[in-house]
């Protein structure tokens, strides 16, 4: 058996240009369904928020949701898209277990919203990605299956449906084709993804969290040789975390060099993303729109939103996260390119509130684009899970600040906090890590560390001071670096001036 050396992604971008679409489906947070009254809460017990219509019972007919119409548009509008004065759903046909009516309320060729482009910001560069359309849908049912090793239908003894969430108004974002990114199409794409993420959040359409599938992702990704056509694309299916969008990418850029270098060629088909593995594998082939047999909906009457409600929620959109960025970098005092990188890792809000519970813009800065930044990478989760919330490092600022701790007994109580061990005061005293302030505690470590190292005493007292680094090094050891350093070194010179 011989087994395929993939290309690297640098060998694989000198050769290739890669070209990406994104499609990104946001569970709207309305109170209920789309087409009925069923509640939307995540969490229920399974087929607990099910009625006829969602069920599909016979003789069931939908309503639809105002609230989620408007949702819809006021994401349009946030997204520099166009509103349609008059669109309709329609019905996309497929089979699958978990749609219980055997197709899709949706829209097809009448969208709600149309046109439109997010501005995004990478290494101080602006990227602009069109919007093709943001349109309405409902969403479907969810599978489980059990009794394998993975989760998935391979290996599982079972599989069951959980109808809770089929009919929670879903919103479609679909991005036009974006080519000419190069190598640095997997970032550009995460930057989007994020970007959107933002804006939808900042609207308080949504809560957008992917952990939870209120945000997913389909990445669209094809190669072709530099002045070709566009290849053959395929779609990443529901990919969960801004991390895993770029690394989609990234895998499938280099996945689909190795066919094309074999002299294969690319299966236009929907793909799954493997978080353990970093690769994708085959779904099914994917279907064009004839084969959805797509029809207008005739249980549901046309969308026609009157022009001046329309100019009513633009009128009404909160400030743009774009917007905002640049206030708060000119309120912390950092540049534009540092505020990016606090975008890019997904901080600004966490910064912002540990900024709201007390702590300085520096300091709040400090810990999450520091300590708690490298703990996510290290985990591969996001750094809004990484196990600390911004009470939590607020109140660990302030014991610094308070000279309780220096950054070094402070990283062992973040340790803790994101161990689950508590807040960083009960840390701190369950683990004894409290910075020394008894000063004939302070004194005694001192004079111990003079007579155990009389040379250095001795060039000290001759002004050498510089060496007094060797006797704070010997306090801090004695100390178990629970001395605040720059006290030690007062205390030094004082003995010995």
């Amino acid at each position: 058996m011989t087994t395929t050396v993939l290309p690297s992604y640098e060998d694989a971008i000198s050769r290739y240009e890669p070209v990406i679409g994104l499609e990104t489906h946001v569970e709207l947070g309305t109170a209920t369904k789309m087409f009925c009254g069923c509640r939307t809460d995540f969490g229920a017990e399974p087929n607990t928020q099910v009625c006829p219509v969602c069920l599909a019972l016979p003789g069931a007919l939908p309503v639809a949701n105002r609230a989620g119409i408007e949702a819809t548009i006021r994401i349009g509008l946030a997204l520099n898209c166009e509103i349609a004065t008059w669109c309709r759903m329609a019905r996309k046909n497929y089979f699958y277990p978990d749609m219980p009516k055997n197709f899709q309320t949706s829209q097809y060729d009448e969208p709600l919203c149309v046109d439109g482009y997010v501005d995004v910001e990478y290494e101080g560069k602006s990227y602009r990605i069109g919007i093709e359309r943001v349109h309405l849908e409902e969403d479907t049912g969810k599978t489980l299956h059990v009794g394998g090793a993975t989760g998935r239908i391979q290996g599982a003894t079972e599989s069951l449906v959980d109808y809770n969430r089929a009919g929670i108004p879903l919103v479609e974002i679909v991005t036009k084709p974006v080519p000419g990114l190069g190598a640095l199409a997997p970032e550009i794409a995460r930057a989007y993804v994020t970007e959107l993420r933002d804006i939808i959040r900042s609207l308080g359409v949504s809560d957008v969290r992917m952990e939870q599938g209120s945000l997913r992702c389909d990445v669209n990704t094809s190669l072709n040789k530099p002045g070709e056509e566009w290849g053959t694309r395929t779609e990443t299916k529901n990919v969960n975390s801004l991390r895993s969008v770029e690394r989609a990418v990234r895998s499938e850029i280099i996945r689909q060099t190795s066919v094309l270098d074999e002299g294969g060629r690319i299966v236009q088909e929907t793909r799954h993303f493997h978080e353990d593995r970093g690769d994708t594998s085959p779904g099914r082939s994917k279907e064009t729109a004839t084969d959805y047999r797509y029809f207008p909906e005739p249980d549901l009457v046309p969308i026609a939103p009157d022009p001046a409600w329309v100019a009513e929620l633009k009128a009404s959109l909160p400030e743009r996260p774009s917007a905002k960025r640049a206030r708060l970098s000119e309120e912390w005092g950092i540049s534009a390119v540092d505020m990016q990188s606090v975008a890019n890792a997904g901080a600004v809000e966490l910064i912002e509130e540990t900024i709201a519970a007390g702590a300085s813009p520096a300091g709040a800065r400090k810990w999450w684009m520091g300590e708690l930044a490298r703990r996510a990478n290290e985990t591969g989760v996001e750094l809004a899970e990484v196990g600390a919330t911004p009470a939590q490092v607020a109140a660990l600022q302030k014991l610094v600040d308070e000279g309780k701790l220096n950054d070094k007994l402070a990283r062992q109580v973040l340790e803790g906090v994101v161990a689950g061990e508590g807040d960083p005061a009960a840390v701190m005293a369950a683990r004894g890590l409290e910075v020394v302030s008894d000063t004939g505690a302070l004194t005694a470590a001192v004079d111990e560390a003079i007579a155990a190292n009389p040379d250095i005493a001795a060039k000290i007292r001759e002004g050498k001071v510089a060496a007094a680094g060797a006797l704070v090094g010997a306090v801090m050891k004695a100390t178990r670096g629970q001395a605040d350093a720059k006290s030690v070194r007062e205390l030094i010179l004082q003995r010995l001036s």
